[in-house]
Formats: structure tokens, sequence, C-alpha cells
């Protein structure tokens, strides 16, 4: 691709971006996006096989774009959200290149930006990056010398890529929570670590979480009124889609430890920390509860009630008398899966825009370097931003500001 320019570079062709392409082209902007492997690449290639996406089927949808499906309150398979990412992106036609990667962003003399690619340079008036908040797994280092084979969710596909014997799965949010459940229903032998964590109900007196959430206006919280968590919620779509109650877990043979502090010789010290964990876990459970039960009586819903969202297994032995270390050869554990969250991977972008930890800096996804936003992120205006229903109401807020600008 020989040097070209743009009005507007859109960095990234998952969700994100292919709503900020239509957004651009409902205002007559001319872009051009840019994806380094394939639309909705993480999707495809750094998802288990068993995964099931985590928001019931008629909540999914992008703008104008409703998500086909034959029960409204089930949940589907990473493959039939691919598909629709795929049909969207025909939908919406955007002027997308596949397989040209950024490799530098910087600044030009004219107050604009240069992307340099694998394929040539891009002058752009404005650049979104639009590259998602799951891009560098992270992984610590403390099983570094471990002769254990090891994974990161990421890389996990099923449960026959695993050496016989027992699993440990080293983090208890979203991805960790199916995984080991994936493993325990597959016959293995599962030790979870559960760190810090908010869990939520499924369903609760007769609806689902999110529908809980979008009713109740909590997904639209803008990000100035959030509070000093950042923990994602623990919730799942597998089996029909069901609480996740580690007590029950660990009635159906799971063990529940502490979060793995450290290792030598092959043992790991466990933090003395799980009840607390599940402790906490629980406060926020029933938080979130008691706030759905005041805004039922306050707008006087037909909503029945539901004791069974409350009704706690006793306390496993795993629990009242957690293990302190864990010796790797005697328990018999094979492998490892750390399923350790993300982090953000932006050091490509040569513009003094990142704080130290490599965050970008911006009010709702506008930097503060004229012409450079963001898209996809965290909380990047509101709750739901990096919601796969909610990155369109933030591609249209900027698409908006790009206009603006002239």
């Amino acid at each position: 691709m020989p040097d070209e320019t743009i009005d507007t570079l859109v960095i990234g062709g998952g969700q994100a971006g292919l709503t900020m392409s239509h957004h651009l082209k409902q205002r007559g902007i001319a872009h051009l996006v840019l994806e380094r492997q394939r639309i909705a690449e993480r999707w495809r290639s750094e998802r288990w096989d068993g995964l099931m996406f985590q928001f019931p089927n008629w909540s999914v949808r992008l703008p104008e774009f409703a998500f086909p499906h034959s029960d409204a309150d089930g949940f589907s398979p990473a493959e039939a959200i691919v598909d629709f990412i795929e049909a969207y992106a025909a939908f919406v036609a955007p002027p997308i290149r596949c397989g040209v990667a950024v490799t530098r962003l910087r600044g030009n003399d004219s107050g604009g930006f240069i992307a340099e690619t694998t394929d040539g340079r891009v002058t752009a008036r404005n650049v979104v990056v639009a590259t998602g908040p799951y891009q560098r797994p992270l992984r610590p280092d403390i099983l570094r010398d471990a002769d254990i084979f090891q994974v990161h969710a990421s890389g996990y596909k099923n449960p026959t890529q695993l050496p016989d014997g027992a699993v440990l799965v080293i983090g208890a949010g979203a991805s960790g929570a199916q995984i080991a459940e994936e493993l325990a229903r597959a016959g293995r032998r599962v030790l979870l670590s559960v760190g810090q964590h908010s869990r939520l109900p499924r369903r609760y007196r007769g609806r689902d979480l999110i529908w809980w959430l979008a009713e109740m206006g909590i997904d639209q919280r803008p990000v100035e009124e959030r509070g000093p968590s950042r923990l994602l919620p623990v919730i799942s779509g597998a089996h029909g889609g069901h609480t996740v109650d580690f007590r029950r877990f660990a009635a159906e043979g799971i063990t529940l430890l502490g979060r793995v502090s450290a290792t030598r010789g092959g043992v790991i010290t466990i933090a003395p920390d799980l009840a607390e964990n599940i402790g906490n876990g629980d406060a926020y459970y029933a938080t979130f509860l008691a706030m759905v039960d005041d805004f039922i009586a306050a707008r006087g819903l037909d909503c029945p009630p539901d004791p069974a969202a409350r009704a706690r297994l006793p306390d496993p032995a795993c629990l009242t008398a957690p293990l302190r270390e864990l010796d790797l050869r005697t328990e018999g554990i094979t492998a490892v899966i750390w399923a350790t969250g993300y982090g953000l991977d932006l050091n490509w972008i040569d513009i003094p825009v990142l704080d130290a930890n490599g965050t970008p800096r911006h009010r709702h996804g506008v930097s503060d370097v004229p012409g450079l936003y963001f898209l996809g992120l965290q909380w990047l205006s509101r709750m739901k931003s990096s919601f796969l229903s909610g990155v369109g109401d933030d591609a249209a807020d900027l698409a908006d500001h790009i206009t603006a600008r002239g």
C-alpha cells in the first residue's frame, strides 16, 4: 500500500471498529479501518471451544442490527458471536483492510497523525484507537521455573488439550469460573484459586441480570460515578446460564484455594484470604439483591419473590480449613490455567497520551490530543461501554465529536 491520506483512521476491526465505521459512514466522513488480522480476531482465536457468551440472546445487538436467535433467553457459543460480527461487517460494508498492523502512531507537523503500518504509511486528521480492552494476557511469573504445562485462558481450548492429571485454575473471574466448571464436568480434578471478585446472580425474581442492569439504569452509570472497584462481575452463560456459586463448585468436587502468592521448589504458598474473598463476593451479591428488591417495591413491579436466590450451601471443608501450601507433584497437578485477565498494549502509540501504567488519558474516549480518540475500553464513558451492545453509543458520540471538528 503506498502512502495515503485519509480524514479518519480507525485502528481495529472488531465490534468497536465496525460500529465506529458505521457511524462515520452515516455522517459522510471519509475513513479507513485497519485490522491486524481478521475481523473479530480475538473472538476467533483467543476463546475456548466451550465458551458461552455471558449475555442472553435478547440483549445482543449492534447499531441497527439485531442478533438472530431462536431462544431469546438462551446463551450462544462464541462461534455464533463471530458469525454475528461478520454479518454486521457485511451490513456496514466498512472500508477495511485486514492483515495490516499499525506498528507506530505519531503526530505530524500539521496537527494530524501518521500511522506506520506493515503496508505503508497513512496520514490522518483523526485517529480512533478501537483495539479493545483485552490485548495483552496477564500471567504472573511465580511458576516461571515449574516443569508443568501452563497456558493462559486466551490459549486454552478444551480439556483434551491438557495432560492427564489434576488442573490448577488460577483466577476465578468469569473465564476462570466457567473453565473450572468445564474441566470438572469433563471428569478432571480441579483446584480453583479464588481471589477478590464481585459475584452477581444470573437471574433474580424472574429476570436476567442484564435486564435488571438496564431496567435500573445501572448499565448507563457514568464513569464519574464508578466506585473504586475495578472487578468485573463473575457471571456465566454456560449450561443455560446459572449463578456462579463457589460453595456449589466445592460441593461438586472443585477444591477452592486462596490467592496464589509464591512458589518454591514446586510448592505453592496460598494466601490466607479465601474466606475473606468468598465473604466479599457474597456481600456484593447480597447488596445487589437488596437493590433489586428496593427497586421492585418502589416501582410496584409484579415480580415474584425468589427465596432460593438467598439460599446458601454449608461452608465446605476447603473453606473452613483452607490449604496454605500446595505441592504440585504430591497433588498430581499436571497443568495450570492462568485465568488472570488482560492488560492494554498501546506502546506503539508514540504520542504523550498514556499514563505511567500505559492507560490512555481521555474523557469519554476523547483524549487531550486533538483528533485522537479511544473506543471499546471498559468504562470508557459508562458501565456498558465495553459491552457488545453498548459500544455503539460511544461510537456515535465520538463520530459526533469528529464531525464537529469540521
